[in-house]
């Protein structure tokens, strides 16, 4: 397919791009839909409902992660050791103190 996009106006450009824009998510919204009927039977093949999978699939949750350092004058205040060194950590070190004075 081929459209002389040349001779129109832009009122009749713009209306175009609306119209395939529109066209576009149509055609996204129909295969999902076509996808999730899909799913739905195949779970059904198998004797559950979709949701049922979906839903009743256990989440394992991560512990916190357990503090490695504590800051020297609030032992409630603590860090990790992982991603970015909090304030007091950079402001401790930067006595020429080591971060090893900070350990729990």
């Amino acid at each position: 397919m081929s459209i002389d996009l040349s001779v129109l106006s832009l009122a009749d450009l713009k209306s175009l791009k609306k119209e395939v824009v529109k066209a576009i998510a149509s055609f996204e919204d129909r295969r999902r839909q076509d996808a999730l009927s899909a799913m739905e039977a195949a779970a059904r093949e198998h004797g559950f409902a979709l949701a049922e999978l979906i839903d009743g699939a256990p989440v394992k949750k991560r512990k916190p992660a357990r503090a490695k350092y504590a800051h020297p004058e609030n032992a409630a205040v603590t860090w990790t050791g992982k991603g970015r060194k909090p304030k007091w950590v950079v402001d401790y070190l930067a006595t020429g103190r080591a971060i090893d004075d900070l350990a729990i």
